[in-house]
Protein backbone atom coordinates (compact mmCIF):
# COMPACT_ATOMS: atom_id res chain seq x y z
CA UNK A 1 0.00 0.00 0.00
CA UNK A 2 0.82 3.02 -0.75
CA UNK A 3 1.30 5.67 2.54
CA UNK A 4 -0.61 9.10 1.34
CA UNK A 5 -1.08 11.83 3.29
CA UNK A 6 -4.67 13.39 3.79
CA UNK A 7 -5.04 17.02 3.62
CA UNK A 8 -7.94 19.52 3.89
CA UNK A 9 -8.18 21.85 0.74
CA UNK A 10 -11.30 23.91 -0.07
CA UNK A 11 -12.60 24.06 -3.56
CA UNK A 12 -12.13 27.48 -4.67
CA UNK A 13 -14.73 29.26 -7.08
CA UNK A 14 -14.48 30.14 -10.38
CA UNK A 15 -15.41 33.36 -10.24
CA UNK A 16 -12.00 34.46 -8.76
CA UNK A 17 -10.49 33.80 -12.17
CA UNK A 18 -10.15 36.77 -14.41
CA UNK A 19 -10.91 34.48 -17.84
CA UNK A 20 -13.86 33.54 -16.31
CA UNK A 21 -14.78 36.80 -15.32
CA UNK A 22 -14.05 38.12 -18.55
CA UNK A 23 -16.19 35.18 -20.40
CA UNK A 24 -19.33 36.41 -18.08
CA UNK A 25 -19.14 40.25 -19.01
CA UNK A 26 -19.85 39.40 -22.71
CA UNK A 27 -23.55 39.62 -23.56
CA UNK A 28 -23.79 38.44 -27.05
CA UNK A 29 -23.75 34.80 -25.81
CA UNK A 30 -26.50 35.30 -23.77
CA UNK A 31 -28.58 36.68 -27.56
CA UNK A 32 -26.97 33.11 -29.24
CA UNK A 33 -28.33 31.33 -26.71
CA UNK A 34 -31.89 32.95 -26.67
CA UNK A 35 -31.58 32.65 -30.73
CA UNK A 36 -31.07 28.95 -30.07
CA UNK A 37 -33.57 28.65 -27.41
CA UNK A 38 -35.97 30.35 -30.24
CA UNK A 39 -34.87 28.57 -33.03
CA UNK A 40 -35.34 24.87 -30.98
CA UNK A 41 -39.09 26.30 -30.19
CA UNK A 42 -40.12 27.40 -33.55
CA UNK A 43 -38.52 23.79 -34.98
CA UNK A 44 -40.33 22.26 -32.68
CA UNK A 45 -43.88 24.02 -33.36
CA UNK A 46 -43.17 23.76 -37.02
CA UNK A 47 -42.73 19.76 -36.63
CA UNK A 48 -46.74 19.78 -35.84
CA UNK A 49 -47.98 21.81 -38.58
CA UNK A 50 -49.90 20.33 -41.28
CA UNK A 51 -48.61 19.25 -44.45
CA UNK A 52 -49.74 17.53 -47.40
CA UNK A 53 -48.70 14.54 -49.01
CA UNK A 54 -47.89 14.21 -52.28
CA UNK A 55 -46.78 11.79 -55.04
CA UNK A 56 -44.98 13.96 -58.07
CA UNK A 57 -43.86 13.23 -61.31
CA UNK A 58 -42.98 14.21 -64.62
CA UNK A 59 -44.57 14.39 -67.68
CA UNK A 60 -45.18 16.34 -71.04
CA UNK A 61 -47.90 18.26 -72.67
CA UNK A 62 -50.57 16.15 -75.06
CA UNK A 63 -54.34 16.20 -75.77
CA UNK A 64 -56.75 14.36 -74.15
CA UNK A 65 -58.94 12.55 -77.11
CA UNK A 66 -56.47 10.42 -79.36
CA UNK A 67 -57.54 11.75 -82.41
CA UNK A 68 -56.39 15.01 -81.05
CA UNK A 69 -53.11 14.19 -81.19
CA UNK A 70 -50.00 14.83 -83.45
CA UNK A 71 -50.54 12.51 -86.53
CA UNK A 72 -48.67 10.88 -89.61
CA UNK A 73 -50.35 10.75 -92.73
CA UNK A 74 -49.05 7.24 -95.17
CA UNK A 75 -50.22 6.39 -98.40
CA UNK A 76 -52.17 3.69 -98.45
CA UNK A 77 -50.79 2.53 -102.23
CA UNK A 78 -47.27 2.55 -103.44
CA UNK A 79 -46.51 5.42 -105.94
CA UNK A 80 -44.38 8.02 -107.32
CA UNK A 81 -44.04 11.59 -105.92
CA UNK A 82 -45.07 13.76 -108.47
CA UNK A 83 -46.74 16.85 -107.20
CA UNK A 84 -47.06 18.99 -103.65
CA UNK A 85 -49.46 20.90 -103.13
CA UNK A 86 -48.25 22.14 -99.59
CA UNK A 87 -45.52 23.39 -97.62
CA UNK A 88 -44.30 23.08 -93.96
CA UNK A 89 -46.21 25.25 -91.65
CA UNK A 90 -49.28 25.37 -93.93
CA UNK A 91 -52.98 25.20 -92.27
CA UNK A 92 -54.98 22.20 -94.45
CA UNK A 93 -58.32 22.01 -94.02
CA UNK A 94 -60.05 18.16 -93.69
CA UNK A 95 -60.12 17.03 -97.48
CA UNK A 96 -57.13 19.35 -99.03
CA UNK A 97 -54.92 17.68 -101.33
CA UNK A 98 -51.11 17.08 -99.80
CA UNK A 99 -49.83 15.30 -102.76
CA UNK A 100 -50.39 13.37 -105.80
CA UNK A 101 -48.69 10.11 -106.47
CA UNK A 102 -48.45 8.37 -110.15
CA UNK A 103 -48.87 4.67 -110.52
CA UNK A 104 -45.82 2.25 -110.78
CA UNK A 105 -47.38 -0.84 -110.60
CA UNK A 106 -47.55 -2.52 -114.19
CA UNK A 107 -51.06 -3.86 -113.60
CA UNK A 108 -52.61 -0.53 -113.44
CA UNK A 109 -50.87 1.14 -115.94
CA UNK A 110 -54.09 1.45 -118.21
CA UNK A 111 -55.48 4.91 -118.65
CA UNK A 112 -58.85 3.47 -119.35
CA UNK A 113 -58.63 0.93 -116.79
CA UNK A 114 -62.12 1.78 -114.75
CA UNK A 115 -64.16 2.48 -118.00
CA UNK A 116 -62.53 -1.02 -119.61
CA UNK A 117 -64.07 -2.72 -116.54
CA UNK A 118 -67.12 -0.81 -116.62
CA UNK A 119 -67.63 -2.13 -119.58
CA UNK A 120 -66.45 -5.78 -118.94
CA UNK A 121 -69.27 -5.81 -115.79
CA UNK A 122 -72.30 -4.37 -118.28
CA UNK A 123 -71.25 -7.00 -121.19
CA UNK A 124 -71.13 -10.14 -117.97
CA UNK A 125 -75.12 -8.57 -117.29
CA UNK A 126 -76.09 -8.42 -120.69
CA UNK A 127 -74.83 -12.26 -120.08
CA UNK A 128 -76.73 -12.85 -117.29
CA UNK A 129 -80.14 -11.65 -118.58
CA UNK A 130 -78.96 -13.34 -121.53
CA UNK A 131 -79.00 -16.85 -119.45
CA UNK A 132 -81.89 -15.74 -117.87
CA UNK A 133 -83.81 -15.38 -121.26
CA UNK A 134 -83.31 -19.11 -121.79
CA UNK A 135 -83.99 -20.13 -118.43
CA UNK A 136 -87.48 -18.98 -118.94
CA UNK A 137 -87.69 -20.51 -121.92
CA UNK A 138 -86.97 -23.61 -120.98
CA UNK A 139 -89.65 -23.40 -118.32
CA UNK A 140 -91.81 -22.93 -121.19
CA UNK A 141 -90.65 -25.90 -123.20
CA UNK A 142 -90.93 -28.04 -120.05
CA UNK A 143 -94.57 -26.88 -119.24
CA UNK A 144 -95.81 -27.59 -122.90
CA UNK A 145 -93.91 -30.69 -122.86
CA UNK A 146 -95.52 -31.54 -119.68
CA UNK A 147 -99.06 -30.46 -121.14
CA UNK A 148 -98.53 -32.35 -124.64
CA UNK A 149 -97.99 -35.75 -122.43
CA UNK A 150 -101.16 -35.14 -120.28
CA UNK A 151 -103.01 -34.67 -123.29
CA UNK A 152 -101.25 -37.88 -124.92
CA UNK A 153 -101.95 -39.99 -122.01
CA UNK A 154 -105.65 -38.55 -121.90
CA UNK A 155 -106.18 -40.01 -125.43
CA UNK A 156 -104.54 -43.26 -124.86
CA UNK A 157 -106.47 -43.97 -121.90
CA UNK A 158 -109.64 -43.22 -124.07
CA UNK A 159 -108.48 -45.88 -126.66
CA UNK A 160 -107.74 -48.28 -123.71
CA UNK A 161 -111.58 -47.51 -122.64
CA UNK A 162 -112.98 -47.54 -126.13
CA UNK A 163 -111.00 -51.00 -126.40
CA UNK A 164 -112.30 -52.34 -122.93
CA UNK A 165 -115.92 -51.67 -124.22
CA UNK A 166 -114.86 -53.22 -127.89
CA UNK A 167 -113.79 -56.33 -125.70
CA UNK A 168 -117.28 -56.30 -124.12
CA UNK A 169 -119.19 -55.65 -126.95
CA UNK A 170 -117.49 -58.10 -129.05
CA UNK A 171 -118.04 -60.55 -125.84
CA UNK A 172 -121.47 -60.53 -126.20
CA UNK A 173 -121.59 -61.08 -129.88
CA UNK A 174 -119.95 -63.75 -129.47
CA UNK A 175 -122.25 -65.08 -126.63
CA UNK A 176 -125.27 -64.55 -129.10
CA UNK A 177 -123.67 -66.76 -131.67
CA UNK A 178 -123.05 -69.52 -129.53
CA UNK A 179 -126.50 -68.91 -128.58
CA UNK A 180 -127.69 -69.08 -132.66
CA UNK A 181 -125.40 -72.05 -133.03
CA UNK A 182 -127.11 -73.90 -130.49
CA UNK A 183 -130.71 -73.08 -131.78
CA UNK A 184 -129.26 -73.74 -135.39
CA UNK A 185 -128.73 -77.20 -134.20
CA UNK A 186 -131.55 -77.86 -132.40
CA UNK A 187 -133.46 -76.90 -135.53
CA UNK A 188 -131.37 -79.04 -137.69
CA UNK A 189 -131.90 -82.26 -135.19
CA UNK A 190 -135.64 -82.10 -135.35
CA UNK A 191 -135.90 -81.37 -138.94
CA UNK A 192 -133.97 -84.44 -139.51
CA UNK A 193 -135.82 -86.66 -136.79
CA UNK A 194 -139.25 -85.52 -138.93
CA UNK A 195 -137.62 -86.22 -142.17
CA UNK A 196 -136.79 -89.22 -141.08
CA UNK A 197 -140.55 -89.74 -139.82
CA UNK A 198 -141.29 -88.58 -143.25
CA UNK A 199 -143.05 -85.60 -141.75
CA UNK A 200 -140.51 -82.96 -142.97
CA UNK A 201 -139.39 -82.77 -146.73
CA UNK A 202 -135.80 -82.89 -147.18
CA UNK A 203 -135.70 -79.18 -148.76
CA UNK A 204 -136.47 -77.99 -145.12
CA UNK A 205 -133.42 -80.21 -142.91
CA UNK A 206 -130.77 -79.42 -146.25
CA UNK A 207 -131.95 -75.43 -145.00
CA UNK A 208 -131.50 -76.09 -141.38
CA UNK A 209 -128.24 -77.33 -142.40
CA UNK A 210 -127.42 -74.22 -144.19
CA UNK A 211 -128.31 -72.25 -141.11
CA UNK A 212 -126.36 -74.25 -138.91
CA UNK A 213 -123.25 -73.93 -140.90
CA UNK A 214 -123.79 -70.36 -141.56
CA UNK A 215 -123.85 -70.14 -137.48
CA UNK A 216 -120.96 -72.25 -137.45
CA UNK A 217 -118.83 -69.52 -139.67
CA UNK A 218 -119.94 -66.50 -137.74
CA UNK A 219 -118.65 -68.03 -134.45
CA UNK A 220 -115.46 -67.65 -135.98
CA UNK A 221 -115.67 -64.33 -137.44
CA UNK A 222 -116.88 -62.95 -133.81
CA UNK A 223 -113.93 -64.98 -131.91
CA UNK A 224 -111.27 -63.24 -134.23
CA UNK A 225 -113.43 -59.88 -133.40
CA UNK A 226 -112.79 -60.24 -129.74
CA UNK A 227 -109.07 -61.75 -130.02
CA UNK A 228 -108.68 -58.10 -132.25
CA UNK A 229 -110.33 -55.94 -129.47
CA UNK A 230 -107.66 -57.51 -126.57
CA UNK A 231 -104.88 -56.72 -129.12
CA UNK A 232 -105.92 -52.95 -129.75
CA UNK A 233 -106.30 -52.70 -125.43
CA UNK A 234 -102.65 -54.20 -125.19
CA UNK A 235 -101.56 -52.13 -127.90
CA UNK A 236 -103.17 -49.26 -126.01
CA UNK A 237 -101.80 -49.93 -122.66
CA UNK A 238 -98.21 -50.57 -124.24
CA UNK A 239 -99.10 -46.52 -126.15
CA UNK A 240 -99.21 -45.30 -122.20
CA UNK A 241 -95.32 -46.56 -121.56
CA UNK A 242 -94.45 -45.12 -124.53
CA UNK A 243 -96.24 -41.79 -124.68
CA UNK A 244 -94.66 -41.83 -120.29
CA UNK A 245 -91.07 -43.09 -121.97
CA UNK A 246 -90.95 -40.22 -124.82
CA UNK A 247 -92.19 -37.44 -123.23
CA UNK A 248 -89.77 -37.83 -120.15
CA UNK A 249 -86.81 -38.42 -122.10
CA UNK A 250 -87.92 -34.78 -123.50
CA UNK A 251 -88.79 -33.26 -120.21
CA UNK A 252 -85.20 -34.60 -118.91
CA UNK A 253 -84.03 -33.10 -121.77
CA UNK A 254 -84.75 -29.41 -121.39
CA UNK A 255 -84.74 -29.44 -117.42
CA UNK A 256 -81.02 -30.49 -118.14
CA UNK A 257 -80.38 -27.76 -120.84
CA UNK A 258 -82.26 -25.99 -118.07
CA UNK A 259 -79.89 -26.68 -114.97
CA UNK A 260 -77.01 -26.15 -117.27
CA UNK A 261 -78.19 -22.41 -118.21
CA UNK A 262 -78.85 -21.98 -114.28
CA UNK A 263 -75.13 -23.18 -114.20
CA UNK A 264 -73.97 -20.90 -116.53
CA UNK A 265 -76.46 -17.93 -115.50
CA UNK A 266 -74.98 -18.14 -111.36
CA UNK A 267 -71.34 -18.48 -113.09
CA UNK A 268 -71.73 -15.46 -114.37
CA UNK A 269 -73.68 -13.93 -111.67
CA UNK A 270 -70.19 -14.79 -109.97
CA UNK A 271 -68.11 -13.08 -112.76
CA UNK A 272 -69.68 -9.98 -112.39
CA UNK A 273 -69.83 -9.47 -108.48
CA UNK A 274 -65.93 -10.17 -109.27
CA UNK A 275 -65.73 -7.31 -111.56
CA UNK A 276 -67.87 -5.45 -110.40
CA UNK A 277 -65.17 -5.84 -106.87
CA UNK A 278 -62.42 -4.63 -109.06
CA UNK A 279 -63.99 -2.08 -110.78
CA UNK A 280 -64.71 -0.97 -107.42
CA UNK A 281 -61.47 -1.27 -106.03
CA UNK A 282 -59.87 0.68 -109.37
CA UNK A 283 -62.29 3.88 -108.96
CA UNK A 284 -60.92 3.95 -105.22
CA UNK A 285 -57.17 3.32 -106.57
CA UNK A 286 -57.91 6.24 -108.98
CA UNK A 287 -58.96 8.28 -106.14
CA UNK A 288 -55.79 7.31 -103.38
CA UNK A 289 -53.10 8.79 -106.07
CA UNK A 290 -54.21 12.39 -104.49
CA UNK A 291 -53.08 12.02 -100.61
CA UNK A 292 -55.85 14.04 -98.70
CA UNK A 293 -56.02 15.57 -95.36
CA UNK A 294 -58.13 13.61 -92.79
CA UNK A 295 -58.51 16.52 -90.25
CA UNK A 296 -57.90 20.08 -90.25
CA UNK A 297 -54.60 21.39 -89.35
CA UNK A 298 -51.37 22.23 -89.92
CA UNK A 299 -48.94 20.55 -91.35
CA UNK A 300 -45.77 20.15 -89.39
CA UNK A 301 -43.29 17.85 -91.07
CA UNK A 302 -42.78 16.99 -94.54
CA UNK A 303 -41.20 13.18 -94.26
CA UNK A 304 -40.40 12.94 -97.40
CA UNK A 305 -38.95 15.13 -100.15
CA UNK A 306 -37.99 15.87 -103.71
CA UNK A 307 -40.11 14.54 -106.47
CA UNK A 308 -40.01 11.03 -108.59
CA UNK A 309 -39.39 9.52 -105.67
CA UNK A 310 -40.54 6.16 -105.71
CA UNK A 311 -42.83 5.29 -102.09
CA UNK A 312 -44.12 2.21 -100.65
CA UNK A 313 -47.62 1.34 -99.44
CA UNK A 314 -48.13 2.79 -95.32
CA UNK A 315 -45.05 5.15 -95.89
CA UNK A 316 -45.57 8.14 -93.75
CA UNK A 317 -45.73 11.23 -96.08
CA UNK A 318 -46.25 14.30 -93.69
CA UNK A 319 -47.12 14.68 -89.64
CA UNK A 320 -50.15 16.97 -89.33
CA UNK A 321 -50.97 18.79 -85.81
CA UNK A 322 -54.80 18.89 -85.41
CA UNK A 323 -55.92 22.51 -85.41
CA UNK A 324 -58.81 21.86 -82.35
CA UNK A 325 -57.34 20.11 -79.25
CA UNK A 326 -58.31 19.82 -75.72
CA UNK A 327 -55.21 20.23 -73.91
CA UNK A 328 -54.01 17.69 -71.01
CA UNK A 329 -50.48 16.36 -69.34
CA UNK A 330 -49.80 12.95 -69.52
CA UNK A 331 -47.63 11.89 -66.17
CA UNK A 332 -45.63 9.34 -65.23
CA UNK A 333 -45.27 7.57 -61.52
CA UNK A 334 -43.72 4.44 -59.74
CA UNK A 335 -45.26 1.78 -59.02
CA UNK A 336 -45.11 2.09 -55.46
CA UNK A 337 -47.49 5.21 -55.96
CA UNK A 338 -50.10 3.82 -58.29
CA UNK A 339 -52.53 2.38 -55.39
CA UNK A 340 -52.78 5.47 -53.84
CA UNK A 341 -53.98 6.78 -57.25
CA UNK A 342 -57.40 7.24 -58.11
CA UNK A 343 -59.89 8.66 -60.97
CA UNK A 344 -60.92 11.84 -60.06
CA UNK A 345 -58.42 12.88 -57.73
CA UNK A 346 -57.04 16.77 -58.26
CA UNK A 347 -53.33 16.80 -59.07
CA UNK A 348 -51.56 20.33 -58.94
CA UNK A 349 -49.52 21.26 -62.56
CA UNK A 350 -46.90 23.54 -63.85
CA UNK A 351 -45.39 23.54 -66.47
CA UNK A 352 -41.45 24.20 -68.46
CA UNK A 353 -41.17 27.85 -69.16
CA UNK A 354 -44.13 28.98 -67.00
CA UNK A 355 -42.96 31.25 -63.88
CA UNK A 356 -43.75 28.60 -61.18
CA UNK A 357 -43.33 29.03 -57.11
CA UNK A 358 -43.85 25.09 -55.54
CA UNK A 359 -44.26 24.65 -51.89
CA UNK A 360 -45.31 20.62 -52.30
CA UNK A 361 -46.00 20.63 -48.91
CA UNK A 362 -48.19 23.33 -48.76
CA UNK A 363 -50.15 23.49 -52.40
CA UNK A 364 -51.98 26.49 -51.31
CA UNK A 365 -48.73 28.53 -50.89
CA UNK A 366 -47.56 27.39 -54.76
CA UNK A 367 -47.65 30.16 -57.61
CA UNK A 368 -48.37 29.58 -60.95
CA UNK A 369 -49.45 25.84 -60.72
CA UNK A 370 -52.75 24.73 -62.63
CA UNK A 371 -55.34 22.56 -61.27
CA UNK A 372 -56.13 19.21 -62.51
CA UNK A 373 -57.85 15.93 -62.48
CA UNK A 374 -56.89 12.43 -63.11
CA UNK A 375 -58.89 10.96 -66.01
CA UNK A 376 -56.87 7.88 -66.40
CA UNK A 377 -54.57 5.69 -65.39
CA UNK A 378 -52.75 2.93 -67.46
CA UNK A 379 -52.52 -0.17 -66.01
CA UNK A 380 -49.59 -1.89 -67.93
CA UNK A 381 -46.51 -0.38 -67.20
CA UNK A 382 -44.85 1.52 -69.31
CA UNK A 383 -40.86 1.01 -71.09
CA UNK A 384 -39.73 3.47 -68.36
CA UNK A 385 -41.06 1.17 -65.55
CA UNK A 386 -43.13 3.91 -64.47
CA UNK A 387 -47.07 3.63 -65.01
CA UNK A 388 -48.81 6.42 -67.35
CA UNK A 389 -51.25 8.93 -65.85
CA UNK A 390 -53.67 10.85 -67.58
CA UNK A 391 -54.64 14.66 -66.26
CA UNK A 392 -57.49 16.79 -67.80
CA UNK A 393 -58.11 21.01 -66.13
CA UNK A 394 -59.78 21.25 -63.50
CA UNK A 395 -63.24 23.15 -64.44
CA UNK A 396 -63.51 24.61 -61.22
CA UNK A 397 -60.04 25.73 -61.18
CA UNK A 398 -58.23 28.80 -62.87
CA UNK A 399 -57.71 27.53 -67.23
CA UNK A 400 -54.46 26.71 -68.26
CA UNK A 401 -52.97 29.02 -70.46
CA UNK A 402 -53.66 29.22 -74.28
CA UNK A 403 -50.06 29.43 -75.05
CA UNK A 404 -48.98 26.30 -74.10
CA UNK A 405 -47.82 23.65 -76.64
CA UNK A 406 -48.51 19.73 -77.16
CA UNK A 407 -45.26 18.09 -76.22
CA UNK A 408 -43.66 20.90 -73.87
CA UNK A 409 -42.77 19.35 -70.52
CA UNK A 410 -45.09 19.20 -67.28
CA UNK A 411 -44.34 19.01 -63.60
CA UNK A 412 -47.27 17.15 -61.45
CA UNK A 413 -47.98 16.58 -58.20
CA UNK A 414 -50.47 14.52 -56.44
CA UNK A 415 -52.41 15.59 -53.31
CA UNK A 416 -52.73 13.18 -50.61
CA UNK A 417 -53.58 13.24 -47.04
CA UNK A 418 -52.59 15.89 -44.72
CA UNK A 419 -50.29 15.27 -41.90
CA UNK A 420 -47.88 16.78 -39.65
CA UNK A 421 -44.52 17.81 -40.26
CA UNK A 422 -42.88 15.41 -37.96
CA UNK A 423 -44.95 12.30 -39.16
CA UNK A 424 -43.47 13.15 -42.42
CA UNK A 425 -40.01 13.28 -42.18
CA UNK A 426 -40.33 10.07 -39.90
CA UNK A 427 -41.97 8.27 -42.81
CA UNK A 428 -39.92 9.44 -45.22
CA UNK A 429 -36.17 8.24 -43.33
CA UNK A 430 -38.48 5.26 -42.77
CA UNK A 431 -38.79 4.74 -46.60
CA UNK A 432 -42.41 4.13 -45.66
CA UNK A 433 -44.99 5.11 -48.62
CA UNK A 434 -47.65 7.60 -47.93
CA UNK A 435 -50.88 6.96 -46.65
CA UNK A 436 -53.83 5.87 -48.71
CA UNK A 437 -56.09 7.75 -49.95
CA UNK A 438 -59.47 6.64 -50.79
CA UNK A 439 -61.96 8.71 -52.68
CA UNK A 440 -64.98 9.99 -50.89
CA UNK A 441 -68.10 7.34 -51.34
CA UNK A 442 -70.72 9.08 -53.54
CA UNK A 443 -74.04 9.90 -51.94
CA UNK A 444 -76.98 7.56 -52.50
CA UNK A 445 -78.68 10.86 -54.45
CA UNK A 446 -75.69 10.28 -57.22
CA UNK A 447 -75.51 6.63 -56.86
CA UNK A 448 -79.38 6.22 -57.99
CA UNK A 449 -78.76 8.84 -60.57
Amino acid sequence: MLNISHTDQKIQPLEKYTAVKNLSNRPHYKVLNRIIIGVSMLGLVTLFMPWTQNISGAGAITTLKPNQRPQTIQTVISGRIEKWYVKEGDFVQQGDTILFISEIKEDYFDPNLVSNTKNQVDAKKKSVVSYGSKVTALSNQIQAIENEKRLKLQQAENKIKQALLKIKSDSIDLEAVKTQIKIAKTQFNRSTQLHKEGLKPLTDVEEKRLKLQESEAKIITQENKLLASRNEFLNAKVEINRIKAEYNEKSSKAESDQFTALSNQYDTEAQVNKLENQYVNYSIRNGLYYIKAPQSGYVNRALQAGLGETIKEGTPIVSIMPAEYEIAVETYVDPIDLPLLHRGEKVRVWFDGWPTIVFSGWPNMSFGTFGGRIVAIENFISDNGKFRVLIAPDKHELPWPKQLSVGGGAQTIALLNNVPIWYEIWRTLNGFPPNYYKPKAKSSKETKS
